[in-house]
């Protein structure tokens, strides 16, 4: 078996018991017995916990990336497309359990450090707009949203056209 296709299923495995406890209540251990390997196997592709966590959050922020991509192809008003891609970002993040419980009380500490350090969910800022800062403040903006979420879709949506569009636009000069 591949170290690619070890390291994916070690992040399998980590997937579903975050789905199921929380990110902060998997040890090593627990995702090494799930992924049928041994520690020392866990340990040889993520040495420590932090790297499993950035290695998973990296993993999923380009699975994310790629379907708002997707969703946002055929949009050509930039508005549009940034209010669309904001939201995506985050009903994506919804409807997958293991990505939810990232921003569970418990958790959402660990979820705010990787997401001002990890360059691939900046990464997904920068794909929206071109400016570093705007990207970053994009990224804290979706994580906003999963933390405290809006009263329901409407009012989100209410939220990003009013105060993080007209943020972010461009100056068309």
């Amino acid at each position: 078996m591949s170290s690619r296709t070890s390291a994916e299923r070690i992040l399998d495995a980590a997937a579903g018991l975050f789905a199921d406890r929380g990110v902060g209540g998997v040890g090593m251990g627990e995702i090494a017995r799930a992924a049928r390997c041994s520690r020392a196997t866990l340990y040889r592709y993520f040495p420590d916990r932090r790297a499993l966590h950035l290695a998973f959050v990296h993993r999923e922020a380009r699975r994310v990336g790629a379907a708002v991509a997707a969703e946002t192809a055929g949009r050509t008003d930039p508005a549009e497309r940034l209010a669309t891609a904001v939201l995506a970002s985050v009903r994506l993040v919804r409807e997958a359990p293991a990505l939810l419980a990232w921003f569970g009380a418990g958790d959402a500490a660990t979820t705010a450090e990787l997401a001002q350090s990890s360059a691939v969910v900046e990464a997904l800022g920068r794909g929206l707009v071109d400016d570093e800062d705007a990207a970053r403040w994009l990224v804290r903006v979706i994580v906003s949203l999963l933390t405290v979420p809006g009263r329901d879709d409407r009012d989100e949506r209410a939220l990003v056209e009013r105060f993080v569009v007209p943020a972010v636009a461009v100056d068309p000069r």
